[in-house]
């Protein structure tokens, strides 16, 4: 449904068969989770409404929540409101979890290629470094959290891959920088996007060499909507008491549910994994034990929803 270019280290008999890819976030699991309430679902149909499944492709990076939107979800099949859920490691198994407001992180990548001039290793003053300009860069970059972000605002600026010259004795004419660039706010996310593109199009200017800065639009910031997700959490007490409900700090990963969220009114909850690897680790493991207690939670959801839904429309 969803893969990763990560190999498998896992040594399961079910480990992936393909090199290079593995399901290290658990939307295959998700899938099964949602393919079993949608079977009790169908044969019992205790509710009256109706239930939309959506199985979301393309989250890894792809944007398969803004694409379906784009394809008109939500015109072609109407809904009232949306819920999403994520596995999550660490949490005890079959346990849930909630996050009030805004509860994933936005993410843009942002890419600076930085030109100067190429030359020997040996007369670097005949040439415009742009490896050393790149270096002075980085350590200004992670000034933008520190000193240009309200201290009260949680964000992320990361430099996560530099690419730029292959041998030792040449300086390129120019390097490129991928960052990512995460936060919880719209003005945040904006105000470091324009903070880095003025730090390096200022650092370039200072050695002579020139700045290009792209920041495609990314994921925004996944926001739960306050009713749905006290509904959602509330059937979870139900089903499962007290004591296996609980809440997450807000999580700088980023979900592109966010885009879903942005349309219609819904939540976005976590079931725990267990004593598993992180999500993305090549020792990942989808813990089948939740599937169950999983798919049930749906199917409650479902019913109690849209019970409640048909009560207000009788009142």
């Amino acid at each position: 449904m969803d893969a990763l270019p990560i190999t498998e280290a896992t040594g399961v008999s079910y480990a992936s068969k393909t090199p290079g890819v593995m399901h290290a976030c658990g939307h295959d699991g998700h899938t099964a989770i949602l393919l079993a309430a949608a079977k009790e679902i169908a044969g019992t149909r205790n509710f009256s409404g109706t239930v939309r499944l959506i199985f979301q492709p393309a989250e890894e990076n792809g944007g398969g929540a803004r694409k379906m939107i784009e394809d008109r979800l939500f015109e072609r099949f109407p809904v009232d409101a949306v819920f999403g859920l994520h596995n999550w490691p660490g949490v005890p198994a079959g346990e849930f979890r909630f996050i009030d407001g805004p509860a994933m992180a936005s993410v843009d990548m942002v890419v600076v290629t930085i030109t100067g001039k190429g030359g020997h290793g040996a007369r670097p003053h005949e040439a415009v470094d742009p490896i050393v300009t790149a270096a002075s860069l980085i350590m200004a970059l992670q000034t933008i959290v520190s000193r240009n972000t309200d201290p009260l605002e949680a964000a992320v600026v990361t430099v996560g891959a530099i690419h730029g010259g292959n041998v030792p004795n040449v300086i390129p004419n120019s390097v490129e920088l991928l960052l990512t660039v995460r936060a919880f706010s719209a003005s945040v996310r904006q105000s470091i996007k324009q903070r880095i593109a003025a730090l390096a199009e200022a650092h370039a200017q200072s050695f002579g060499a020139t700045a290009k800065v792209s920041a495609p639009r990314g994921y925004p910031v996944l926001v739960n909507h306050a009713a749905e997700n006290a509904f959602a959490r509330g059937v979870a007490q139900r089903q499962l008491g007290e004591g296996s409900v609980g809440t997450l700090p807000p999580i700088t990963a980023s979900e592109d549910f966010a885009f879903m969220l942005e349309q219609r009114p819904g939540a976005y909850l976590f079931v725990g994994n267990g004593p598993s690897a992180d999500l993305h680790s090549p020792n990942y493991d989808f813990n089948d034990e939740i599937l169950g207690i999983a798919a049930r939670y749906w199917v409650a959801l479902v019913e109690e929803y849209l019970s409640a839904n048909e009560e207000a429309a009788a009142a």
